[in-house]
């Protein structure tokens, strides 16, 4: 917990936005254009709490809605150019951050997060 919450104060201030909106950009960056209820589960919020969230995404230009392409009655969610941008150089600045850290160090150590993250990603699959 320690460490992630060191990972994001290296991404970039954007004040208006909280992590629950970059977390919205972050989903859909990572699985492409979806309906605000299919986002929503991803992010494990109600959907009117979404229906909040994507308002203030669209107000900044971030996230556009398109007609989903079966089913008139609903929209699809996708990155805009500008919110594919802010995903990326947020992603940036905090990989960056990480690799100076994981420069300091030793090859030991880093041989022995290679194999927690095995570990890690065992007991994230049970």
């Amino acid at each position: 917990m320690r460490f992630s919450r060191r990972l994001r104060r290296e991404r970039p201030d954007y004040p208006d936005l909280s992590l629950s909106h970059l977390s919205a950009l972050a989903s859909l960056d990572k699985a492409g254009a979806l309906s605000p209820r299919d986002l929503a589960a991803l992010e494990r919020v109600r959907p009117p709490s979404m229906t909040r969230i994507v308002a203030r995404l669209e107000e900044r230009g971030l996230v556009e809605r398109t007609p989903h392409a079966t089913d008139g009655r609903q929209v699809v969610l996708d990155l805009t150019a500008a919110g594919r941008a802010l995903v990326t150089e947020s992603r940036r600045l905090r990989e960056a951050w990480l690799a100076g850290k994981l420069a300091t160090l030793t090859d030991a150590e880093r041989a022995t997060l290679v194999d927690a993250a095995a570990i890690l990603d065992r007991l994230a699959g049970s």
